[in-house]
């Protein structure tokens, strides 16, 4: 926890120090301000002092005058004071909101460049959390650094100081009470942080649990699973209160054993003060300076203790977004990576082996070349590595082994944004983002005109319920699309390919959500699509591969059998049994 806790205020700084002369005038003052906080008791002493001198009514004018020189200085330095914290109010008010943005930034900016296996173990709600919970973790840890412990720093310095200017003993009390306060609160701030550890993990949870049947709420009503996932939530947050109450039990015993120095170090205090007024070495005036200190101190050191335990529990919170901040990516552009050169648009997997993480290989040595332009289809049984083969091409995950080729380059040494730029992909369930269908279709090349953006649309065969949607190209689609049917999505996904117009297509599945009859007007805009263009295409209903120039059989991430449509027929193989089950095994 240490290493992340340092690796958390490291990150705040580098953010922070982007700032650095608003962050430097909010210190100095606060320091400023603090200190006139000290200053003042001093000539409210010096007043009871005076006040206190019980002179005759003929004498009250020679000593009024007196008075009100003190009264003008506490007021000159109320209003010093006063100026002070309105700059530090006001500079900061810049300040954390825009270290903050910063640090929205720049988790958006790391999260996103984590590959696409980073993405499939976790849940969404659960990494939108922890950002939030990163950049709330920051303003609150500056605002107990600067406001609260910076203010105590000067408080009780500037105090001691006082003090043992004037009342050595009583210094040497206040000093040595202090620090075995200190030592005991942080002893147990140690032990009330672990507590915090495990409330914040437990927080997470209940928050993947809650998003995951959120996403599939279809699925808990579909299954009559209500009661079922109830009980899996209240298992999850009663484990989380059961945490809290332990972690706010500790609390307020920190709090009681807080209490109770407080009252033996007024006692002691007041209980010398008193033998010393007795012996006349003090007056009223030092009673009332020793009382605001002591209220002071108090008032400061009493909220040292949770700001500290807010501090490491906001750093508790923070702790697992910088985790991912400080995990390496996995798919990430070597130092000299450039700029990818299509020109043929030839594609060669070289040789290649993969393996997902902890498991057996999806591909061995695998070998298959794309020529310039032409469309090849891969055919094979669910599982047989085809869609991990799309997936290394876009490069979401880097080959164990071999190489990827585009027109004699290695995808691993050109840029994963250009590489991406130049593929094209309508995948199986399209997602599309809780925006405009003009927005979601334009996302294949952001700065096309409204009527490229509608051509394509029209090509794609969208035009036909886009019509009939009473705002028309400007409907929100709702979450992932959930208000378009599987088909209307693919649809939209094939209008984003037509407007990318990148001269790799790939097509996984591209018309598996669509009817007969909008496939077969879909599949005549494929047609036009995969004009001139590499294509890889995968597909389960053989027929929509009939006018591929070469079919690839897959099967166990192996090639078992190639050719045509005609070729492989001829052939007793997967591919003369899977088109006999779909050609007429189920009608028999």
């Amino acid at each position: 926890m240490k290493q992340v806790t340092k690796q958390t205020y490291q990150i705040f700084w580098q953010h922070a120090q982007k700032y650095k002369g608003f962050f430097w005038t909010i210190l100095l003052a606060i320091v400023l301000g603090s200190l006139v906080g000290t200053i003042n008791p001093i000539f409210f002493k010096k007043f009871f002092d005076v006040l206190a001198q019980g002179v005759s009514t003929d004498d009250m004018v020679g000593i009024v005058p007196e008075l009100k020189r003190y009264i003008f200085i506490i007021i000159g330095f109320e209003a010093l004071s006063w100026v002070m914290w309105r700059v530090a109010t006001f500079t900061n008010n810049y300040f954390q909101p825009r270290v903050m943005a910063n640090l929205s930034n720049t988790c958006f900016d790391y999260l996103h460049h984590h590959s696409f296996g980073f993405f499939t173990n976790k849940f969404v709600g659960s990494l939108v959390r922890k950002i939030n919970r990163l950049i709330g973790a920051f303003e609150m840890v500056a605002d107990s650094l600067y406001w609260n412990l910076l203010v105590t720093v000067v408080r009780v310095v500037g105090i001691l100081v006082v003090l043992f200017n004037y009342y050595p003993v009583i210094g040497f009390i206040l000093l040595g009470w202090a620090i075995l306060y200190l030592i005991i609160n942080y002893k147990l701030t140690l032990h009330k942080l672990k507590l915090d550890v495990t409330v914040a993990a437990a927080d997470t949870k209940v928050a993947a649990y809650l998003a995951d049947t959120i996403t599939n709420n279809a699925n808990v009503k579909i299954f009559t699973a209500l009661e079922y996932e109830k009980r899996g939530f209240w298992e999850k947050v009663n484990d989380q209160y059961k945490l809290t109450k332990k972690s706010w039990d500790f609390d307020a015993t920190i709090e009681a054993v807080q209490g109770a120095f407080m009252i033996a170090l007024e006692f002691i205090i007041f209980w010398v003060a008193i033998n010393m007024w007795q012996k006349s070495l003090i007056g009223v005036g030092d009673f009332v300076l020793l009382q605001t200190y002591m209220i002071q101190i108090f008032e400061r050191l009493w909220d040292i203790g949770r700001v500290i335990r807010r501090m490491y529990r906001n750093l508790a919170d923070a702790e697992e977004m910088v985790e991912i901040l400080n995990t390496e990516h996995q798919v990430k552009d070597t130092p000299d990576a450039r700029e990818l050169i299509v020109s043929k648009a030839e594609v060669k997997f070289d040789n290649i082996t993969f393996a997902y993480k902890n498991n057996l290989a999806v591909t061995s040595n695998f070998n298959l070349e794309l020529k310039s332009g032409e469309k090849v289809g891969l055919v094979g049984h669910s599982g047989a590595g085809k869609t991990t083969l799309v997936s290394l091409l876009f490069r979401f995950y880097d080959v164990t082994q071999g190489a990827i080729l585009i027109d004699g380059q290695n995808i691993k040494d050109v840029t994963q944004e250009s590489l991406r730029q130049n593929i094209s992909l309508v995948p199986q369930d399209p997602i599309l983002f809780h925006r405009s269908l003009m927005e979601n279709i334009r996302y294949g090349r952001r700065d096309a005109t409204d009527q490229e953006v509608i051509l394509a649309a029209e090509q794609a065969h969208c035009n036909e319920f886009v019509e009939r949607l009473p705002e028309k190209y400007q409907t929100f689609v709702g979450e992932r699309g959930i208000k378009l049917s599987g088909g209307e999505r693919q649809r939209i996904a094939i209008a984003r390919a037509i407007l990318k117009n990148a001269p790799i297509l790939v097509l996984d599945e591209a018309t598996s959500s669509l009817d007969s009859q909008t496939e077969f007007l879909i599949q005549d805009a494929l047609a036009k699509l995969m004009k001139g263009k590499t294509t890889l295409v995968i597909a389960h209903r053989l027929s929509t591969l009939r006018q591929m120039d070469r079919l690839v059989v897959v099967k166990d991430g192996a090639i078992v059998e190639a050719g045509s449509h005609d070729e492989l027929l001829k052939q007793s193989g997967v591919y003369q049994n899977l088109w006999g089950l779909q050609a007429g095994g189920f009608i028999s």
